[in-house]
């Protein structure tokens, strides 16, 4: 098997990530591991290094997001392909070399994912693959999301329109075409941008159901938080500026601030989540401040957490 570097980003969440590493099997041949630490506040422990003498640990002083997290990440790895996996995932046997075979097979995929079940319910599906984006009001499905699992997704190796950030192996050589995540998104919609870029270096993603991993959702940012919220809004609009064809940009941001933003304020308002309507406009207004392609991180995220 070729090797392939295994990377993920610890946020806060020391034994988190621990029990993804315990669940992954590094005695096997041709594996790196590495964790990048994004800043954490809590204590790192101390004995990691110790404990886990076969992973490559890196120290960010500053947190920066997922897309700089993982970047960095990239430019430690030696592996020929590069699995991102997010620190609150478990692998099931066979899960990497089922993907390595996938790809070995077929030269024109650049990105694939597993597919991905709830961890707390592993009957429930959270993804086998993604419809294609409408650019118009930057919408699309995710396949078998809260379906039982019945086998209707089963031995299916593909192409989909979108990988899933919390588990995608990468081809290095599309990563050297396409270059690395934009970390102007800093949290979400990152991974979705990224497979649009390789896609356009030519390569494909595709989505392989024989292989499993389990995923304990959203244990970083919670359910709903203003973090969530202002990301969300803020990296929608910036995904269409980056993606889209000028015309339905311009559709999506009239769609957007016509009916999208008025009825997130009701919503809001509704639920009592008063707090959540400064973040949206500070989100759109982010957008009519900064350029798409913009390295100013500019995520006011001391006023946010």
């Amino acid at each position: 098997m070729k090797q392939v570097s295994i990377i993920t980003v610890n946020f806060n969440q020391p034994k988190v990530t621990e029990e993804l590493l315990e669940s992954i099997p590094h005695s096997k041949a041709g594996l790196e591991l590495i964790v990048v630490d994004n800043g954490s506040k809590t204590d790192i422990p101390t004995d990691w290094q110790s404990k886990y003498p076969h992973v490559k640990f890196i120290r960010s002083e500053k947190n920066l997001g997922f897309a700089g997290g993982n970047n960095l990440g990239i430019k430690e790895a030696a592996g020929d392909y590069l699995f991102f996996v997010n620190n609150d995932t478990e692998f099931t046997p066979g899960l990497v070399e089922k993907l390595v075979e996938v790809m070995e097979a077929n030269p024109a995929v650049g990105m694939i994912s597993p597919k991905i079940k709830y961890f707390h319910d592993k009957s429930l599906i959270q993804y086998a693959g993604y419809t294609p984006m409408n650019y118009y009001t930057c919408r699309n499905s995710c396949i078998g999301l809260h379906e039982k699992d019945k086998g209707q997704y089963d031995h299916f190796t593909g192409p989909t329109a979108y990988c899933h950030g919390a588990a995608m192996m990468v081809k290095k050589e599309a990563i050297e075409k396409a270059g690395v995540m934009n970390e102007n998104f800093f949290l979400y919609y990152e991974e979705v941008d990224w497979c649009e870029h390789i896609k356009r270096a030519g390569y494909q993603a595709w989505v392989c159901t024989d292989a499993l991993i389990y995923h304990k959702e959203s244990v970083s940012v919670g359910k709903k938080s203003r973090l969530k919220e202002y990301f969300m809004n803020r990296n929608r609009i910036l995904f269409i500026r980056r993606n889209a064809p000028a015309f339905k940009e311009i559709v999506f941001l009239i769609y957007f601030n016509l009916l999208v933003a008025p009825r997130n304020v009701i919503s809001y308002i509704r639920d009592k989540n008063y707090n959540f309507i400064p973040m949206l406009f500070k989100a759109i207004w982010w957008n009519f401040t900064h350029s798409k392609n913009s390295k100013n991180l500019g995520y006011p995220i001391n006023t946010i957490a």
